[in-house]
C-alpha cells in the first residue's frame, strides 16, 4: 500500500484544522473584567449582560461587582465611606478592565473624574464607560420665566415630539461630551468613553410614533412613571447600548432575558442599540 497519499491527504487535514483554529482564534473576544455603578436607569444592565455573555464565545468575563445608589451623581458613590465603598476596593486591587458610571444631570461630575484617576493609578490600560441616559421627565427644566414643559403624568407622553426628545438629549450629551474630552486629553489616551443609550431610547419612541415597532403603540407604553423608569422594552435596550460597548461587538443575536419582550422586539431593540452605538464615535466601537 502507498502510504504517501494518506499521509499527504492527513497533512492537508492537519493544516487545515490548524488554519481554523487560528481564525476562530482571531475572532475571540477576551473576556472583560467588569465593576458597575449607577443609578435606577442604569443598575439593571449586569443582570442582563450576564445573560447574554452566556450565549457567547466571550471566555474570561466576570462581574466583579456592582453599586446602585438611587438617584445619584457620580460624585454620591465616590463619597461612599471607604470601608463600604465597593467601586474604589475594586479599582484600587486592579481587579477591573471596564468601570461603568450613569451621571444625573448635574454635568460635570466631579466623581467621574475622580474614578478615572484612581482607575488608571493601578490599571493603566482599563476603560471607563460613561452612561448618557434618555432624559428624566423627557425635557428639561424651565429657565425663568419659561413655561414647564416637564411631564407631571406617564400619559403625556403619548404626544411628545421627536425633535423635542431628541434635543434634550444632546444637550445634556453635549456636556458629557466636553467632560469626557477633557478627561482622555488630561490622561493623554482616549480612556473614557460614552454609551449613548439616551440617543437610542429616542430612535425607539421614533419608531414607536411610526408604527413600526410592533407591540407597542404609545410612547407612554414605554415606561413605568413620570420620571422615565423604562419597562422592558426600554431596559434591554440600554442593556444591548452597553453590552455594545463593553465587548465592542454586535448585540445581534445575544439576548438579554427579558420574559416582557419577544422575539421580534429583541431583534429591533439590538439593531438600535448596534446602530447608535457603533456610529458614534465616543462610544470607541469601530
Amino acid at each position: 500500500m502507498n502510504i504517501q497519499p494518506v499521509t499527504r491527504f492527513l497533512a492537508t487535514c492537519l493544516l487545515l484544522s490548524l488554519s481554523c483554529t487560528r481564525i476562530f482564534a482571531a475572532d475571540a473576544v477576551p473576556g472583560q473584567r467588569v465593576f458597575y455603578t449607577g443609578h435606577s436607569f442604569h443598575m439593571f444592565v449586569p443582570g442582563m449582560i450576564e445573560a447574554m455573555v452566556k450565549s457567547t464565545d466571550i471566555h474570561g468575563h466576570k462581574l466583579v461587582g456592582k453599586q446602585g445608589i438611587g438617584g445619584s451623581r457620580v460624585i454620591q458613590h465616590w463619597q461612599v465611606t471607604d470601608e463600604k465603598n465597593t467601586a474604589k476596593q475594586a479599582l484600587i486591587g486592579g481587579k477591573v478592565d471596564v468601570f461603568t458610571m450613569a451621571p444625573h444631570l448635574l454635568i460635570p461630575d466631579e466623581g467621574i473624574t475622580n474614578f478615572v484617576k484612581l482607575g488608571l493609578k493601578h490599571n493603566p490600560n482599563m476603560r471607563f464607560l460613561v452612561q448618557a441616559s434618555w432624559y428624566p421627565f423627557d425635557l428639561p427644566a424651565p429657565a425663568q420665566g419659561q413655561a414647564d414643559r416637564r411631564i407631571k403624568d406617564n400619559a403625556q407622553r403619548d404626544n411628545a415630539k421627536i425633535e423635542d426628545l431628541q434635543a434634550a438629549v444632546d444637550g445634556w450629551r453635549s456636556q458629557l461630551e466636553a467632560q469626557v474630552a477633557a478627561l482622555n486629553q488630561l490622561h493623554g489616551k482616549k480612556c473614557v468613553f460614552i454609551v449613548p443609550a439616551g440617543d437610542a431610547v429616542v430612535k425607539l419612541r421614533a419608531m414607536v410614533v411610526a408604527g413600526e415597532f410592533p407591540g407597542v403603540t404609545k410612547q407612554s407604553a414605554l415606561f413605568r412613571d413620570p420620571i422615565g423608569h423604562g419597562q422592558g422594552p426600554i431596559m434591554v435596550l440600554a442593556a444591548y447600548c452597553n453590552f455594545a460597548a463593553i465587548y465592542r461587538i454586535s448585540p445581534v443575536g445575544h439576548i438579554a432575558l427579558e420574559r416582557s419582550v419577544n422575539a421580534e422586539q429583541h431583534a429591533i431593540l439590538q439593531k438600535i442599540a448596534w446602530d447608535t452605538v457603533s456610529k458614534y464615535p465616543q462610544a470607541g466601537v469601530k
